[in-house]
């Protein structure tokens, strides 16, 4: 991804901008937050139980299948037919919140759980975008 420079006029002159500079950077988004690419995939936040840990509704999460998960890592899983973002409890076999709303989730040995990968990044969304691409 190349930056191109953005010119701001605000009606005061005899200052070049600051970011006049920096006219084209060799920054890839792909390649700071994506450290395996081919085991990656993005998936988009609901709800706010996990906003305790910077995670809102309508964030969009990085999730990396070739992490081994630690125990207090984000994850999100397939729990019993539902496909859920969870701080791991692997000590005691638990998907925790990070809200006091909501109580921690025992998981037991007949339910239906598939881990998806580790949440390696979140993006916050500061102006409502067309995510249809990603339904």
């Amino acid at each position: 991804m190349k930056v191109i420079p953005i010119y701001i006029e605000a009606g005061i002159t005899g200052f070049e901008s600051p970011a006049a500079e920096y006219k084209e950077l060799g920054l890839s988004l792909d390649n700071l937050l994506i450290k395996h690419p081919n085991a990656t995939f993005i998936g988009l936040a609901s709800g706010s139980s996990m906003q305790g840990v910077g995670i809102f509704d309508k964030d969009l999460l990085i999730v990396d299948r070739s992490l081994t998960p630690l125990n207090g890592d984000i994850i999100v899983c397939n729990y019993n037919g539902n496909f859920t973002c969870k701080i791991l409890d692997k000590v005691n076999r638990r998907l925790v919140s990070a809200s006091d709303m909501h109580n921690p989730v025992t998981v037991y040995p007949d339910d239906d759980f598939q881990l998806e990968g580790v949440v390696s990044r979140s993006i916050r969304m500061h102006k409502q975008a067309d995510l249809s691409c990603m339904l």
